[in-house]
């Protein structure tokens, strides 16, 4: 059976589907569609086109950067295949590399946009801090061999909860209308080896997590006292701060929607 014809037996009332996708990004060039490279959307793009016979572009919840990875990024799509939404993700997952997965499919209403409502966004950063680099860990840590002081890192990371102006935090080609956001939470946790970086808030900048990351990274091998990052946030300018760390430690965790309305 073609697309067409199956997409005729199976036609029904337009709706909009909703997917729970995970993804490792290592191989993709961020989520955002882009000539020069594979991304997530347009892997998406092609799955739902071949399976719905429709030309199915996905509306995106985060851009996820070139390399960064993600548990729960959400997508919609609007489709008139009569097939039942729960099943969309086993469909989709036939035909989605290993490294894309959806994880949830199900039915929301006709005019639900994923950026047009109230949510909170958690990122984790994995650091590896010792002598040498664990292969295994490559492509989903950030290694350092300086110690790290995580005391200090936690002093400096509070300076940086609540609402303030990212400016100096965001990659100085943002387009955002705005640089002003909300941190509702950061905490800084090592677990032997491992420092891990969370950090949840109502929206980031273009590589404002990154640019966090590495500033505390600068605080903890003491470049920085933790009192600079008071300092940066106040100068409202990219070059106060620290680098831009790695991507792939990267990884969007969580993603609460707290109300279905903007």
């Amino acid at each position: 059976m073609t697309a067409e014809q199956r997409t005729e037996a199976a036609v029904g009332p337009r709706r909009r589907i909703r997917l729970t996708v995970a993804y490792d990004g290592t191989a993709y060039n961020g989520w955002q569609y882009q000539p020069n490279g594979v991304t997530i959307e347009e892997t998406l793009n092609r799955a739902l086109t071949e399976l719905t016979g429709e030309r199915i572009e996905v509306i995106g919840a985060s851009r996820t950067d070139a390399g960064v990875h993600a548990r729960c990024n959400y997508a919609v799509f609007d489709t008139r295949m009569r097939m039942e939404a729960s099943r969309f993700s086993y469909a989709l997952n036939q035909r989605l590399p290993e490294d894309i997965r959806v994880r949830r499919s199900e039915e929301v209403g006709a005019d639900w946009h994923p950026r047009k409502c109230r949510s909170i966004k958690t990122y984790e950063y994995r650091i590896l801090n010792e002598e040498f680099p664990d292969p295994l860990d490559r492509l989903y840590a950030h290694f350092t061999y300086l110690r790290l002081d995580v005391e200090k890192m936690r002093e400096a990371a509070a300076y940086l909860v609540g609402e303030h102006d990212f400016r100096s935090f965001c990659s100085i080609h943002t387009q955002a209308e705005s640089t002003v956001r909300r941190i509702t939470a950061l905490t800084v946790e090592r677990n032997g080896s491992v420092i891990a970086i969370q950090i949840s808030g109502n929206g980031f900048l273009y590589n404002m997590v990154r640019i966090i990351v590495g500033t505390l990274l600068e605080v903890g091998s003491g470049k920085y006292p933790p009192e600079r990052v008071k300092e940066i946030l106040e100068a409202r300018e990219r070059r106060a701060a620290g680098p831009t760390a790695p991507a792939r430690g990267l990884t969007l965790t969580d993603y609460e929607f707290l109300t279905d309305e903007p």
